[in-house]
């Protein structure tokens, strides 16, 4: 379905109309889509679907508009001019379709949608409306996008830093740290339809993780065969490339879909710190200059097929995967001084590959069961992640003359993994009547994750394996999930109530260091929205829900990860998820300016970095572990501004007071913090052919967790140009403008004195082409989700993608 949203301005009374829509045997058109159309351009303005009479109904201001009518199988149906008067109903004569003939032209209607749409509890970016999203990785798009935080190793945050529940087309994606971000690296803007970023899902939804990211990816819906081509460059520090094509073909009940991308990206990451250790009256300096270079080659691919079997069933087929192979080359420099002056350095070097294959299949189901529009849907997904990843690495030892003081040190570093993944979910939609309804669902997953490493010294020429570091790692866990949400209008009010329940039995087995963990537990998670419409020009929204944040895979896996010799990062078994309740009341003014007020209480709060620094080795262990608890409350603001007929600009600024406190175990740390974060996007009707759009984002100095973060911002914009009778367009965009985009902060707890600064490379210029050619005609179609969602992003640090998740 096709959706558009048009914001009145004027003190006018709304007028209505409706009517019928029957097929060519004279039966209610059910589920015919039917779009409000300005008579004047063309422009859509709202649709809906027809119910189970065949009946529709608009409410809309004065004025003249035109009525579009569609359904798979018949020919578009486009009446009017009908003329509006302010209170007054226009009821339309039935409707009739006719069945759709090949050779018949059909009607094509295109729109334009605002970039950044914002609603209670939700962001929408809708990626094809922005020159510079849809030129730009998935990654550049979420690190541009209005209230998204990306640390820079793999972890997306939308509700203040605590990670989000990643998903792509209703999969959850089961990486994390960099191979999250290789994956979405991997994933041009092109191929995808929008991406939502969901503050409170409802009780549909997984429990896991801080609010939603769902990528949904681009669906052919035209009938006919059409395809769109991409290719673009791009040089920052180094150069760019990637190429596409999107392909739909849709015939009578059959439609198949599919897209495949690749591109090849080499890019750079500097990281600085600087541990100043005090010590038995010893004042050393450990610092770090890091820097690498990675060589990226992926592989994206879908392809699906939706068969309609009967009048109210329809099958679909998927299959999906990315293919990456990444080249690094590793310097890290550590200088040691004691007392101020420089005692020795220890130049490490490497240039580990890592690559991995994430390819899930899907079959799903959707029907109706009878005509008072009873419906079930059902998912059955296996997913293999196979994770490869060797690394050989020289330790030099200079004193503080640059004179070698001992032989290298050789090490080798392989660390290979396999995750399957099973699910399997049914959805239940039950109409109680026309204006309340009652969906549940139930879902089984098991997930088993197998991981080896092989860590140890060359001896004699030869590479060996060191008892202390080695161990292969294996992981079990099944989750068994159900869900029941009742949804009622009335009068005014509109109210929906859920509630959800997890059970989590999970084992984890350490081979070599024989240490078997096992846990059990049931959770329960409310949720409670209310929305009432005052009046034709205030909205109210309140909403509550719990929920879940389970570790990621890597984040328990106990291996001790080799940075150099005084820095290492290990994962900890005995790691507790983390429980969150948010609570948020908005505003919506006149269908377009929004406020929000909002609250947030999470209790065994491991979503930071924690650090273990033994003051007599120097050696500093990266981990995390359940620190504490974590309070917050904040308001935000979002206000679209049209300032004349070839400028407008959305503006959203968040103003949020938070509070950390440790737990007794963790030390004294109890410290409030205000955030503020600031961002807009202007765009510019240069004339009918070219635009243009600017954006910029910013954020206040702020605390979190035990480090002081420094102010960041950016600047990105871009200019477009249709070509060939607007079927193809040129695009020229320059991301973060400034070269401003960089983590900094300071560590002062208990024994750390520490400062980081982290800047990965963001300053590039992309030129891109697209193309599209073939049927171009309005359709709709179904789209499907996967049963995966949690399980994946976990495996891989993250990310789903359709507005359905069980």
């Amino acid at each position: 379905m096709v959706c558009a949203y048009s914001y009145s301005y004027a003190q006018t009374s709304l007028s209505e109309i409706y009517g019928k829509v029957s097929d060519d045997k004279h039966l209610a058109a059910e589920a015919a889509t039917v779009i409000l159309l300005a008579a004047a351009d063309s422009s859509i303005i709202k649709s809906i679907g027809c119910d189970v009479n065949g009946l529709f109904k608009f409410s809309t201001k004065p004025g003249n508009y035109l009525l579009l009518v569609s359904k798979i199988g018949y020919e578009q149906s486009l009446t009017g001019p009908y003329e509006l008067m302010a209170g007054k109903e226009v009821v339309n004569n039935d409707i009739v379709l006719v069945p759709h003939l090949p050779q018949l032209k059909e009607v094509s209607i295109t729109a334009q949608r605002s970039y950044v749409e914002v609603k209670p509890g939700k962001v929408v970016l809708n990626v094809q409306s922005s020159i510079i999203a849809e030129g730009n990785s998935v990654i550049e798009i979420l690190r541009q996008a209005p209230g998204v935080h990306d640390d820079g190793h793999g972890n997306l945050s939308i509700i203040g830093r605590q990670g989000a529940l990643i998903t792509i087309d209703g999969k959850q994606v089961n990486l994390s740290g960099q191979d999250l971000t290789d994956l979405l690296q991997s994933m041009p803007g092109s191929n995808v339809q929008q991406i939502e970023l969901i503050a409170n899902p409802s009780s549909r939804y997984e429990a896991g993780g801080a609010g939603v990211i769902n990528i949904v990816s681009k669906k052919g819906t035209n009938a006919g065969t059409n395809f769109t081509a991409n290719a673009g460059i791009g040089y920052g520090k180094f150069y760019k490339t990637n190429a596409g094509l999107n392909f739909n073909t849709r015939m009578d009940n059959v439609n198949i879909f599919g897209n495949y991308s690749y591109l090849q990206n080499k890019t750079f990451h500097n990281i600085t710190t600087d541990r100043i250790i005090n010590y038995s009256g010893l004042l050393s300096d450990y610092d770090v200059n890091y820097s690498a270079t990675q060589l990226g080659k992926s592989h994206n691919f879908r392809l699906g097929t939706d068969i309609v079997i009967s009048h109210n069933s329809t099958l679909g087929f998927l299959v999906s995967g990315t293919v990456n192979n990444n080249d690094y080359i590793k310097n890290n420099v550590l200088n040691i001084s004691n007392q101020g002056k420089l005692d020795s350095t220890i130049s490490t070097m490497s240039k580990p590959n890592r690559g991995q294959s994430n390819i899930s299949y899907d079959v799903n189901y959707t029907g109706k069961l009878d005509a008072a529009g009873k419906t079930l849907s059902a998912d059955l997904v296996f997913n293999k992640i196979d994770r490869h990843s060797a690394e050989y690495i020289d330790n030099h030892f200079y004193n503080a003359a640059g004179v070698s003081y001992r032989l290298p040190l050789y090490l080798q570093n392989l660390s290979p993994s396999v995750i399957h993944i099973w699910a399997a979910k049914i959805d239940y939609v039950n109409p109680l009547s026309k204006t309340s309804q009652i969906e549940a669902g139930v879902k089984y997953s098991w997930v088993e994750s197998n991981n080896d490493l092989v860590f140890g010294p060359k001896v004699n020429g030869i590479y060996t394996s060191s008892p202390k570091f080695s161990n292969t790692f294996i992981f079990k866990e099944n989750i068994n999930s159900g869900y029941i949400n009742y949804t009622n209008n009335i009068g005014k009010l509109n109210m929906t109530a859920g509630l959800r329940i997890e059970e989590t039995n999970s084992t984890s087995t350490s081979a070599t260091t024989m240490k078997y963990t096992k846990k059990s537990y049931l959770d329960w998670f409310p949720q409670l929205q209310l929305i009432y419409q005052a009046d034709e020009k205030n909205e109210f929204n309140f909403s509550f829900n719990r929920g879940i944040t389970r570790p990621q895979y890597e984040d328990i896996n106990p291996f001790l990860y080799y940075v150099d010799l005084y820095d290492y990062r290990s994962g900890n078994p005995n790691l507790l998820p983390q429980y969150a309740n948010r609570i948020q009341l908005s505003h919506t003014y006149n269908k377009t300016f929004i406020t929000t007020l909002y609250a947030a209480v999470i209790t065994d709060l491991y979503d930071l970095t924690d650090y273990s620094q033994n003051d007599s080795s120097k050696v500093n262990i990266t981990t995390k572990k359940n620190f504490g608890s974590f309070s917050g409350v904040g308001l935000k603001f979002f206000a679209p501004v049209t300032f004349n007929a070839w400028w407008n600009g959305n503006f959203l600024a968040d103003a949020s007071y938070q509070r950390f406190k440790a737990y007794p175990e963790n030390g004294n740390l109890n410290k409030g913090t205000s955030d503020i974060i600031l961002s807009s996007e202007q765009d510019f009707k240069i004339c009918s052919t070219m635009s243009a759009q600017l954006t910029g984002k910013y954020e206040t100095p702020n605390f979190y967790g035990i480090g002081q973060i420094k102010a960041n911002y950016r600047v990105d914009a871009g200019i477009s140009k249709q070509l060939f009778n607007k079927n193809g367009t040129l695009r020229l965009t320059i991301n973060d403008i400034f070269n401003t985009y960089r983590d900094r902060a300071v560590v002062n707890y208990q024994n750390l004195n520490m400062t980081i600064y982290d800047k990965i490379e963001t300053r590039v210029i992309r030129l891109g082409f697209t193309y599209r050619f073939g049927n171009t005609s309005l359709k709709g179609t179904t789209r499907h989700s996967a049963g995966n969602e949690d399980e994946q992003k976990r495996a891989t640090g993250g990310v789903a993608g359709n507005t359905s998740g069980n």
